[in-house]
Order: C-alpha cells, then sequence, then structure tokens
C-alpha cells in the first residue's frame, strides 16, 4: 500500500505538462496548454494542461486527471506502476511498507517469473504470425470470414500450424518446464510433449497494460473443441479477463459504451464492420470482476449475447453479477438479437447501422431482471405471485442500497400485486439467502431456499460481496462451456476433472467441510471468547461481531482465510489496520482473530484453537477452517491481496460516510472540510483500481 503522504508529494514535485507532452503536442493558449486529445479523435483541439493547477482536462470527452492518471489511461499502466514511473523520473524511491525482506524476495521472484512467461508468450505469437503468413488455407479462412489483413493485424490473429512439435522450431530447449506453465504445451502423463494448439486461427489474449497473458484458438476445419483457451496461469485467468480490451479502449471511449459479446470473432466481426469498442468473455460465465473492470472503463455497459437459449442464459448470469457492483450513475443493458444471429453474423448479414439500431434498443437491467423473472411464474394466481417474489428476494437482497434498488423493489411490488409498504414487510421478515447459481431461463421456478442472492448477513440489508482474492467469487457459476474448452488446469483439491472448479493456486474456493457449514449450523453458544492467557474476551459486536446461526459475510470468510493461511500477515499489522478494519460490516470475527494471534503469539491454526474460547464463535470457524487451510498452496503475494482488501474495506467506508455528510447539507466547516477529505482519499483509491 503506497502512502497517500507520498502520493502527494510525488505530484507536487512532477510537472503535468512534461508528462503529458511526452504523448500529445502541446501549444500555448492562453494560461493553459492546448492539443490534440489522445482519448478520442478529434480535428481541433479540445484537450487542455493546466500547470498551475496540475491537471489535463478535454471537453470533448471528459477526460480528466492529474499526470498519474494520465498515465494509466493512455499507457494502460496500473496504478502502482504509474506510481514508480513517476518517481522514478524525479529520484524518488517509492517505500515499500510493511513488507518484510521474505516478502520483498517473493515479490521479486513473482514478477521474475511473469516476465519469464511474458517473453515465451511474446516468441511464440511472432511464431504464429510468421506461420499465418505462410499459410494459403488460414488466409483463406479470414477472408471468408469478411476480414481484411488490417484488421486481422490490428489484433495480432496467426495461424498455430499443424505440426504437432511446432514450437519446438522457436525455443531450443523444448523441455523447458515454462513452456507447459506458460499454456503453450502440454505434457501427457508418460511424459511426452506436444503443442496445445494446433490446425486453429490464434488470438493473443492481452491485460489492460496491453502484455500478452494468453490465447484462444478456433479451429478452421472439423474437429473439438471448436474454441480452446490457455488454461490458468501466473499470467492468465479466464475469470479476470476480457478479449479485446485493450484494443477497444480508445473506441470505448469514443463511443461512451461498451459491447460485451461472447466470442473472439464478434468481436473482431464487429470491428471490422466499425464497431471497434466490443470485448468479450473467454468460454465461461461473466463473473463480478469481469463487470468491475467494465465499469472502470464505461459507465454504460450493453451485453449481446447470441440470440438463441444458451445466450439468454448467458445473459441471465452476466445479470447476477451485476447486481452487486450496481450504482445509480451506471447503465448496464442486455440486447437480445434473433435466435438464428450471433453479433458476428448479424453485422456480416445486415450491417453496422442495422446492429447500431439494435443497440438503441437493448432493454434495461431492471426490465430484463423483472420480464426473466414474471415469465417463470404463474402471474394470474396468488401462488405464482409468492413464488415470483420468494426467487426475487435475494437478487434484490444482493443490489447495494441505491436510488435502483427502491426503483426495482417498487416496479417488482406492482408485479406481485402488492403496496410499496406491503412489499417492505415481506422483504423484511425472512433474510435472504446465501447467493447461488439461480436456474436458466426456461427451466422453471427454482427450489425454494436457492435464490441467485446473496446472504445478508446480520440485517436484511445488501451483502457486502467482498473483494475477490485471485479471481473466483465462492459462488462462481460454471460455464456453458459447449464450444469451449479448457485443458491442463491445475488439478482440483477433490480431484475433480479440470473444468469450472480447477484453480491455479491462490485462486482456489473454498469448499472443505460444507462450504463453510461446518457442523449443521453456526453455534453461537456464549459468544464470548478470550484471548491468551485468560488476558481479553469480548465479542465486539459494535464492530461487526459475528453472531451464531447466521450465514458469514463473503469478505469475512476471505479475509479469515488469508489470514490462517498466511499468519505473517499479523506480524505487521498496526492500529491504523485494525481501524480500517474496524469500518467494514460484519468483520467483528476477523478483528477478533487479529487481537488472539497477536496476544497469544498463536500462528499456526492448531494453536489458535488452543488459545481460543472453546465456545466461542471464532473456535467454531478455526475448526471448520481447519482442513482446508492445511490443504491450500501459498498466494502468490498474500500482502497485496490483503492490502487490496483493506483499501475496499477503506473506499466502501468512506464513500457511506461522504453519502452521509452531503444528506446532511455541509452545514458546518468541520462537515465540508471532511467531505473534501474524503473525496481525496477516494480519488487515491480510484487510481489504485478500487471501484
Amino acid at each position: 500500500m503506497i502512502p497517500e503522504s507520498f502520493i502527494q508529494d510525488l505530484l507536487a514535485r512532477v510537472d503535468v505538462v512534461d508528462i503529458v507532452g511526452r504523448y500529445v503536442q502541446l501549444r500555448k493558449g492562453g494560461a493553459n496548454l492546448l492539443g490534440l486529445c489522445p482519448f478520442h479523435n478529434e480535428k481541433s483541439p479540445s484537450f487542455t494542461v493546466s500547470p498551475t493547477k496540475q491537471f489535463y482536462h478535454c471537453f470533448g470527452c471528459g477526460a480528466h486527471g492529474s499526470a498519474i492518471t494520465f498515465l494509466m489511461e493512455h499507457t494502460g499502466a496500473s496504478f502502482p506502476d504509474a506510481v514508480r514511473t513517476l518517481a522514478g523520473s524525479v529520484g524518488m524511491t517509492v517505500p515499500e511498507e510493511n513488507r518484510s525482506p521474505r516478502q520483498q524476495q517473493e515479490s521479486a521472484r513473482r514478477k521474475a517469473e511473469e516476465s519469464r512467461h511474458t517473453q515465451v508468450l511474446d516468441a511464440a505469437q511472432a511464431h504464429y504470425l510468421k506461420q499465418l503468413r505462410a499459410s494459403p488455407a488460414a488466409i483463406r479462412y479470414l477472408k471468408q470470414r469478411g476480414l481484411t489483413g488490417e484488421i486481422a493485424a490490428h489484433f495480432g490473429l496467426g495461424w498455430s500450424g499443424t505440426d504437432r512439435h511446432g514450437l519446438s522450431q522457436v525455443f531450443p530447449s523444448y523441455e523447458d518446464p515454462v513452456l507447459v506453465e506458460s499454456g503453450l504445451v502440454i505434457e501427457s502423463e508418460d511424459g511426452r510433449r506436444y503443442d496445445r494448439f494446433r490446425e486453429r486461427i490464434m488470438f493473443p489474449i492481452r491485460n489492460v497494460r496491453g502484455s500478452l497473458i494468453g490465447f484462444g484458438g478456433r479451429i478452421i476445419g472439423k474437429g473439438e473443441p471448436k474454441y480452446l483457451n490457455s488454461p490458468e496461469t501466473p499470467l492468465f485467468s479466464k475469470g479476470h479477463e476480457l478479449y479485446g480490451l485493450w484494443e477497444a479502449r480508445q473506441s470505448i471511449r469514443q463511443e461512451g459504451q461498451v459491447i460485451v459479446v461472447e466470442g473472439y470473432m464478434d468481436v473482431v466481426g464487429l470491428a471490422q464492420q466499425g464497431i471497434a469498442n466490443a470485448v468479450a468473455t473467454l468460454g465461461t460465465a461473466t463473473t463480478p470482476d469481469h463487470v468491475k473492470k467494465l465499469l472502470r472503463t464505461s459507465d454504460k455497459v450493453i451485453f449481446s449475447f447470441d440470440g438463441d437459449g444458451a445466450g439468454r442464459r448467458a445473459a441471465w448470469r452476466a445479470l447476477q453479477a451485476c447486481l452487486p457492483v450496481l450504482r445509480d450513475d451506471i447503465a448496464i443493458r442486455f440486447l437480445f438479437l434473433p435466435s438464428e444471429h450471433d453479433p458476428d453474423s448479424y453485422v456480416r448479414e445486415l450491417g453496422a447501422e442495422a446492429f447500431r439500431a439494435c443497440l438503441g434498443d437493448a432493454v434495461a437491467l431492471s426490465r430484463f431482471l423483472l420480464d426473466e423473472l414474471g415469465s417463470r411464474h404463474n402471474m394470474d394466481e396468488a401462488e405464482g405471485r409468492a413464488s415470483c417474489l420468494h426467487e426475487a428476494k435475494p437478487l434484490l437482497a444482493a443490489i447495494p442500497e441505491c436510488a435502483l434498488r427502491v426503483q426495482i423493489e417498487r416496479e417488482m411490488a406492482k408485479l406481485v400485486q402488492l403496496t410499496p409498504e406491503e412489499m417492505a414487510q415481506v422483504l423484511a421478515q425472512q433474510p435472504a439467502k446465501p447467493f447461488a447459481p439461480g436456474p436458466r431461463p426456461g427451466e422453471g421456478a427454482q427450489a425454494a431456499g436457492q435464490g441467485p442472492g446473496q446472504a445478508a448477513g446480520h440485517d436484511a440489508g445488501p451483502p457486502d460481496m467482498g473483494h475477490d482474492f485471485g479471481g473466483h467469487d465462492f459462488h462462481d457459476i460454471p460455464a456453458d462451456e459447449s464450444d469451449y474448452a479448457d485443458y491442463g488446469h491445475f488439478p482440483s483439491r477433490d480431484g475433480e476433472s479440470p473444468g469450472a472448479a480447477a484453480a491455479y493456486p491462490g485462486r482456489q474456493e473454498w469448499k472443505g467441510k460444507g462450504d463453510w457449514k461446518g457442523k449443521s449450523d453456526w453455534k453461537g453458544g456464549k459468544g464470548d471468547w478470550k484471548g491468551g492467557k485468560g488476558g481479553w474476551k469480548g465479542r465486539r459486536d459494535d464492530v461487526g461481531g459475528f453472531e451464531g446461526r447466521r450465514t458469514m459475510p463473503s469478505l469475512a470468510k476471505r479475509l479469515l482465510g488469508l489470514l490462517l493461511a498466511h499468519p505473517e500477515l499479523v506480524d505487521s499489522m498496526g492500529d491504523q489496520q485494525l481501524e480500517v478494519i474496524d469500518h467494514g460490516p460484519h468483520l467483528g470475527l476477523v478483528r477478533d482473530l487479529i487481537m488472539l494471534a497477536q496476544s497469544s503469539g498463536a500462528r499456526h491454526v492448531g494453536a489458535l484453537l488452543e488459545a481460543a474460547d472453546p465456545d466461542s464463535d471464532l473456535a467454531t470457524v478455526l475448526k471448520g477452517l481447519r482442513a482446508d487451510i492445511l490443504s491450500q498452496e501459498d498466494l502468490p503475494d498474500p500482502q497485496t491481496e490483503w492490502d487490496d482488501a483493506l483499501r475496499r474495506i477503506e473506499f466502501d467506508a468512506a464513500r457511506s460516510e461522504m453519502t452521509r455528510l452531503a444528506a446532511s447539507g455541509l452545514a458546518t466547516e468541520e462537515a465540508r472540510k471532511r467531505y473534501l477529505e474524503l473525496s481525496s482519499r477516494l480519488t487515491v483509491l480510484k487510481g489504485a483500481g478500487i471501484r
């Protein structure tokens, strides 16, 4: 976590004019400097840089920010990378807070590993490009799909060749373990190796910084699977990444919206017709991480899936992933094409303008949600309306408190023929069940108690979905991968075949004994616990102490799991971090565990169990987690995961406090000062990727 004081000192030392001037030709225009905006196409300059205020602003597209923001937006650098670049330019060293020598060594090892993987992928990409130029069959296929050489070059399309050992021509040592680790080569059980991708058009997959992280391959002849992705690797997680996001970044800003489609060819086909602001999920269901990444690029997202039943199922999953991150200042819509079309075929047959017209008719998320729920039940009878509301409750509970949630609840009340007051009473009667995948559209009403919502924790309010450590929510929805396959995943802990449950180490789902159910329910008992040798006890309900027989919010689960798997995190924890945890809802057990570990000196799960009161909720949690923790492999960088979670907690707390202050009218100077402090802090946190 980079200290805010360092950020402010850095911005005071760098000159935004110098930074922007490296990329944009600027000329004097009064007190400011003018230039053509690098974030959208324009012929007359509307982009200004202020030397006195040290920010840039475009009156055309609204781009605005500091020197750090400019590097992030223009070069795709992450917040830490942008800070380090600027710091290096003025001779400053970014402080590494709370990082032990072991952690620094692990970080350096991980960076070296990622660099090696990137080099291997870049070499393979050069090979695939060379193979395409030499393959008339592959070129003919691309032309048949209506693609020009220009668009193929823009996306870096290549050809894998047909040789089972084609990459042996590229790498002197075909036995290099990195070839398997990076997903380019498969090693069979008998030790023989062969190329993963053969007879396939190759689609390089890049991250938001433009670095190559994996490949997708589309077979051009007969064979299965039709599409093949790189497996999960240290660089690539399909639950995090979106194909085409790097290539589409400028068009997304220019169009003011991002279109989400299902396949590589949809993205490339739309770009060929001039619709270059499309991205695609990578053969998996849309995840909350996908949605967060999309909303960082634009506040308007349109999901455009195939018009068949599978497309509607994919849209429903996407809707579920969107619910926990809904806000009043974003717009999420769904476009359903005719059943015989996907976006690529539609735009090739009917043209770009017809597709753009369809985008204008896309259905709002709220309307899709209500219409889909209504279609699953007989709304002409009381039983059907009651069943519809039962299914809707966990979905509504997953939406954060905002005006949109109120609007959807009122529309739902009309649908089930209740007054708003009656609706509120019904929703308050019983907390929603934990979030779980609901049945797919057309498969009938779901069983009682299995609605696709999220546990409400201590109250009937919205859940804290928490921050995703490494790629998958605890209730990730398995992909409908009839046309996609991923081979070579790391084996799951339960010995399952590779698939949605397989995970790269550090991205495991918590399953263990009953998926956090332990022995039947959480038993509150006396509830109190004592740390050390009778030294400290108390529930701390005031900071979100956990009560028995309640569903634990996923953020609390993840933080507890992270602490237990990496107890060294406790050693570097101070009052400031504990204060941040105090602001997070339902995190009392997390604080309790930290205090117990610090007061008793215990670091192993078994030792912590001995130190904890056997009747406490904490002891129950430790017993339920013990087997899981012992079977885990280390995360690549647990300190970074922890710091990221704290930033999320701090961000949510600051935003809530700002809302309360604004509601009070900012009547006092103290309130106005506090509001500005919080606003400044939110800007820093947003720069770190928190939204």
